[in-house]
């Protein structure tokens, strides 16, 4: 019996931890593809394009745009972001699942084309929280930090939009229920080709149901 593949989107609010849940959970779940959005903004330390992200100027992206290339893309602060489509509807269709780690902007268009997606809200545990980890990642100025943190009530507003919310209190913790949300996802019955695959089963029975 053969599964569908499924798209499983972690999103929430920027600094909550989306990236590091998410590559926690690919080093326990390592049959899963994961989605390279591409982006705008200028390469931070560490990060190399291709592997991270794909790095293009604005021309490029609103190339992308205009080609209908992105299964969905976001203007954040001040930058632009989207994910690549072919990817993505390629492993689908090979009944692979791809997980995507994107805003919350992209996560809503995603939801209009692929509403079958499994959605992932990751929850800060306070706003104080969320300002620390955001002054203490180092990833961000003082300005940045103030734009994020004003967009997040409005952020967190927006959980009653998806599947499953996660509190990220503990690192750890937070990993596991996503990765028993993986598994529950692929265990629904509508997410196996019960159909195609019964009448597939059929050409190969005899008459009276015995195999050819």
């Amino acid at each position: 019996m053969t599964r569908k593949g499924i798209l499983f989107i972690i999103s929430g609010p920027s600094g909550v931890g989306k990236g590091t849940i998410k590559d926690a959970v690919l080093a326990k779940i390592t049959d899963m593809e994961v989605s390279i959005s591409a982006t705008t903004r200028e390469p931070r330390s560490g990060e190399t394009d291709g592997r991270d992200y794909f790095f293009v100027d604005e021309d490029q992206f609103r190339q992308l745009i205009d080609n209908d290339e992105l299964l969905e893309w976001a203007n954040v602060y001040n930058n632009m972001y989207g994910t690549p489509r072919q990817f993505v509807e390629e492993k689908l269709t090979r009944g692979q699942d791809v997980i995507l780690e994107i805003d919350i902007q992209g996560a809503f268009q995603v939801k209009a084309r692929k509403p079958e997606g499994a959605f992932i809200f990751i929850a800060p545990p306070s706003m104080e929280e969320l300002s620390l980890r955001l002054a203490t990642r180092g990833k961000d100025t003082p300005q940045s930090i103030k734009l994020r943190l004003a967009a997040c009530k409005w952020e967190m507003e927006q959980v009653r939009h998806y599947d499953y919310m996660v509190l990220n209190h503990e690192l750890k913790t937070a990993v596991d229920t996503v990765c028993a949300i993986i598994t529950a996802e692929r265990c629904k019955v509508k997410n196996f080709n019960l159909e195609r695959d019964m009448i597939d089963s059929s050409f190969n029975q005899g008459p009276n149901g015995s195999s050819t």
